[in-house]
């Protein structure tokens, strides 16, 4: 399946645009006070830079703006959007990488690797990686001619993953209605935002994997 960025998706994002917002904002406001200008005066060319790696890696291959938006949803549904996607595997546990919903499906990863290793020659130990995935989504978007939002800052960087979490949180693409319903409630989204944010769907590149399991799922 190509890549489309037809006039009909764009116009979906302009339809989305308000809820995604909304939205995004909530999956930002974790246990802190976060600002839009956190970075303003400890690392003030940060979101210039993050900017210029996205426009350039979504330029390379368009399809990266989807997977940016990919990422940092998968790393918020799980334990907030703290980084945790992005650590490795370590002795003490297992990440979220090798998750049935993450494992040779989320990209996006040398993306970031290649933000933090610019930022962090500006701004040693300043910017974490947990708005670098944050900022990065919203970059990506508007590169492919979406809508923009305002991304609150001041995240920190999670210092352990969960697998199970990553298995458990992240719903399945065989759910159907009165499955994701209760899954997005326990994160806090009423079914109107639900469908909002699945909006993010009108752009990227699906797995045939997945076409063939709707296939074979029966009508509910």
């Amino acid at each position: 399946m190509a890549f489309s960025n037809s006039n009909s998706s764009l116009k979906l994002y302009g339809f989305y645009k308000v809820h995604f917002c909304f939205i995004w904002l909530l999956l930002g406001a974790a246990n802190a006070q976060l600002s839009s200008t956190f970075y303003s005066s400890t690392c003030p060319n940060a979101l210039s830079t993050i900017k210029a790696v996205v426009n350039a890696a979504v330029a390379n291959e368009a399809r990266m703006g989807a997977s940016l938006l990919r990422l940092h949803f998968h790393d918020c549904f799980v334990n907030g959007c703290d980084g945790s996607i992005l650590l490795d595997d370590t002795s003490n546990f297992t990440g979220e990488k090798t998750a049935g919903p993450n494992i040779n499906s989320v990209r996006g990863f040398e993306v970031i690797d290649t933000i933090k290793s610019q930022v962090e020659k500006l701004c040693p130990g300043v910017v974490s990686c947990a708005d670098i995935v944050a900022v990065a989504a919203r970059d990506g978007v508007v590169a492919l001619g979406g809508p923009s939002w305002t991304v609150l800052l001041g995240r920190r960087d999670s210092t352990t993953a969960s697998l199970s979490a990553a298995n458990s949180n992240l719903p399945s693409p065989a759910l159907n209605l009165s499955g994701l319903i209760p899954a997005f409630s326990n994160k806090g989204f009423t079914a109107k935002e639900m469908v909002a944010l699945s909006g993010g769907h009108t752009i990227g590149q699906a797995r045939c994997i997945i076409f063939v399991l709707e296939s074979t799922m029966k009508p509910t």
